[in-house]
């Protein structure tokens, strides 16, 4: 067994502005992502739903950093999460290069299922691309909130409140989803 001062695997509920969150690393990098919940109890018993989540609560530098983004994040700031390291052993080739292309997209931007795929080389496969996203373990650092349907519709989304809070936190990053005003309001009449 390890000292203590070397367990880097480990768990965090942490609360935010938009309500409670929870996160789970290993040595590698992030495993897991539970967006906001009502209560700690909640979205910590979610978290550990998923296998391989640590029980440790020790926090190791970088864990500490990110808990401070996510919650600044939640307070409507820019923040960039592709840097953060996540641990995707057991992913498929095909979910890795989804992955790896919604990770490009920047705050605020927007893409949908079709162009995702193609942008990952997978070409026409916009719903399997839209299954690999639902199965995201780490949605907000793999922004699949960012990944629109066809037409510029919300499209599904697998967290709690489901296609509401993916509205919801595209619009704390000033995207609009939705019919566009009427050419008279547009304009002010």
């Amino acid at each position: 067994m390890k000292p203590t001062s070397e367990i880097t695997a480990g768990h965090a509920v942490l609360e935010t502005v938009i309500g409670f969150m929870a996160i789970a690393w290993s040595e590698k990098g992030l495993i897991r992502v539970c967006l906001p919940e009502r209560s700690r109890e909640t979205v910590e018993r979610r978290l550990f739903r998923h296998p391989g989540v640590s029980t440790s609560t020790e926090q190791p530098g970088w864990i500490v950093e990110l808990i401070a983004s996510i919650k600044a994040y939640a307070a409507g700031e820019d923040i960039d999460f592709s840097g953060v390291p996540v641990d995707l052993d057991g992913v498929d080739d095909f979910r890795l290069a989804i992955y790896g292309a919604a990770r490009k997209l920047g705050f605020g931007e927007t893409t949908t299922y079709g162009e995702l795929a193609k942008r990952a080389g997978h070409s026409g496969l916009a719903r399997e691309t839209g299954a690999a996203l639902g199965a995201n373990p780490v949605p907000l650092v793999i922004p699949c909130h960012r990944i629109l349907a066809a037409g510029g519709k919300i499209g599904g989304f697998s967290a709690p409140g489901g296609s509401s809070t993916k509205e919801k936190m595209l619009a704390m990053e000033g995207v609009r989803v939705g019919p566009p005003p009427a050419a008279q309001a547009s304009f002010g009449f």
